[in-house]
């Protein structure tokens, strides 16, 4: 099973500078307990924007680049990826950046959006649109953090 868990501005924003535009102390820790024991799957960029290998979870580094990290499974094709996490029971989770979540989102089963309710004008990297008709909308919990108030939601593929 593919999903999707990302922190999104009113506009789908992502990212700016490689790095997350809004961090809520909140919705880290739910990045953490819903990922946790589980494979994460990112683009080389992503995961350099980590700092190394965080604890607890299988990382997947989609990339065309010569890249290797120790305790990383390095593929280079969307294929490859789909081919051996796709279809299994287990949930494996795409973290970015915004062109892996755009070559993932067809064959996504569930997205963890963190709908954040701001805006960033300057933001670089953008989550793909999509068409809400097509997911079941659940709202997990509501979080206030310095002013900025946001929601975690499940979408669930109809």
């Amino acid at each position: 099973m593919i999903s999707l868990i990302a922190n999104v501005g009113k506009n789908l924003e992502l990212g700016k500078g490689n790095d997350l535009i809004f961090s809520i102390p909140e919705d880290m820790k739910f990045f953490r307990s819903t990922t946790s024991g589980h494979t994460i799957i990112m683009g080389r960029k992503t995961f350099e924007s980590l700092g190394g290998v965080l604890p607890k979870r299988h990382h997947v580094v989609l990339t065309k680049s010569d890249f290797k990290y120790e305790g990383v499974e390095v593929v280079s094709s969307l294929e490859e990826v789909l081919k051996k996490y796709k279809n299994t029971d287990e949930e494996n989770f795409v973290i970015g950046g915004g062109e892996i979540y755009k070559a993932f989102l067809p064959y996504a089963d569930k997205m963890y959006l963190t709908e954040v309710n701001a805006e960033c004008k300057d933001a670089e990297v953008f989550f793909p649109k999509f068409n809400k008709e097509e997911w079941a909308r659940t709202v997990i919990n509501s979080i206030e953090h310095e002013g900025l108030t946001a929601s975690i939601v499940e979408y669930t593929r109809k």
